[in-house]
């Protein structure tokens, strides 16, 4: 089920209907009537934020501005009134996913919101394969996260040998588990696993060259 979705707006009429349009098509939210009671709740347990531009008290740019700084993820579409486009431009290039216009087409905020929501779904799946990779590769030994770096550099089993005074044989044992371990099923996906890892840099694209 996707996360609630945030709904701040000091206007208690547009929060009822905003409430209400999403409800609609099986959308959770959650209305805040100014921006500092939003932020007191857990902005992470949302999955997308519905702002106003303006409001008493802290405004919409602020708000986003405290969500950035504190680390909070949520994707943030503001509702912008007429003449407040320069403002919303602004909120975009600080991070903002998306800007709409009051007064809104019904479908195009549904739309947007979807889009939000599938997008920070992503973002959330990523980090959580990312958290899982990092536990993994942190139960390795120090020989095999050593050997791990050495395969992810293009080194040949004999040349780890070699580098690190033991057998070849010891070396392939030592990266079987690694492997084993970070659940990679062939050499390519442990090296794009160590590029994840950040232990080795990825490639740069090779510029095409003409006539191939």
């Amino acid at each position: 089920m996707p996360l609630p979705i945030a709904v701040v707006d000091d206007d208690q009429a547009l929060r009822d209907s905003l409430t209400w349009l999403l409800d609609s098509v099986g959308l959770t939210t959650r209305a805040f009537a100014d921006g500092e009671s939003f932020l007191a709740a857990d902005a992470n347990a949302f999955g997308a934020v519905l702002l106003d531009v303006r409001m008493p008290g802290a405004s919409g740019l602020q708000v986003q501005q405290r969500l950035i700084e504190s680390n909070d993820t949520p994707p943030v579409i503001f509702m912008t009134g007429h003449g407040d486009v320069p403002m919303a431009v602004t909120a975009l290039k600080a991070g903002a996913f998306d800007f709409i216009e009051k007064p809104f087409n019904q479908q195009q905020l549904i739309d947007t919101v979807q889009h939000a929501l599938a997008e920070h779904l992503k973002v959330l799946q990523a980090r959580t394969r990312q958290q899982k990779l990092q536990a993994r590769y942190g139960a390795l030994r120090p020989k095999e996260r050593q050997i791990l770096v050495h395969v992810a550099e293009g080194m040949t089993s004999r040349e780890i040998a070699e580098h690190l005074d033991i057998s070849a044989k010891t070396v392939e044992i030592y990266r079987l588990r690694a492997m084993k371990a970070l659940e990679a099923r062939s050499l390519a996906e442990l090296v794009r696993l160590c590029v994840a890892l950040e232990l080795v840099e990825a490639l740069p694209p090779q510029p095409s060259r003409e006539g191939e």
